[in-house]
């Protein structure tokens, strides 16, 4: 197989990301793998591999170097695409958890900035929320505004929370 030529700038994009350990598991003989992988700038090889030897490695990974995603092409790699915390095929497979339709490996790289991109925006969102409810509260507690208006701020809340969410779009 060639090196797409989009891999290299793919890898580079995903450590910016901080995505900092990039891991290739292949089928592949190790002198290959190895020889791909300092190319393209993957920090780790695991060659000659199974697809039940891939599960395992992706069950190894630790804790603290998780979310673990892995990409593929969907055909051998369906076992460990479905066991990663999330999947990513370049074809087209019911095991993923997204599907690269156009063959262009840095669509990963972009894929993966929405999802970040999207987590701040929903971590924003609930903490505004609860920033909001808890100003809310106090001033209630006090009974400054009545119960009824009360719950019509909380619909408000909820609105505003959701609308700040929509961002994410």
């Amino acid at each position: 197989d060639q090196i797409r030529p989009e891999a290299k700038e793919t890898m580079t994009k995903l450590h910016e990301l901080n995505d900092a350990n990039l891991i290739m598991i292949s089928g592949d003989q190790q002198s290959i793998a190895d020889k791909v992988a300092q190319e393209v700038g993957i920090d780790q090889v695991y060659a000659e591999q199974l697809p039940q030897q891939k599960i395992e490695v992706l069950d190894n990974v630790p804790k603290d170097d998780r979310p673990v995603v892995m990409v593929g092409d969907g055909v051998n790699d369906a076992p460990s695409l479905a066991i990663a915390d999330g999947g990513i095929a370049t074809a087209a497979s019911e095991s993923a958890d997204a599907v690269v339709l156009r063959d262009d490996l840095a669509k990963v790289a972009a894929a993966t900035l929405i999802a970040k991109e999207t987590m701040v925006i929903a971590k924003q969102s609930v903490l505004i929320g609860i920033a909001i409810c808890t100003g809310l509260m106090l001033i209630a507690s006090f009974g400054v505004i009545p119960t009824i208006i009360g719950a019509m701020l909380q619909e408000v809340v909820d609105t505003v929370t959701i609308l700040y969410a929509l961002r994410a779009r």
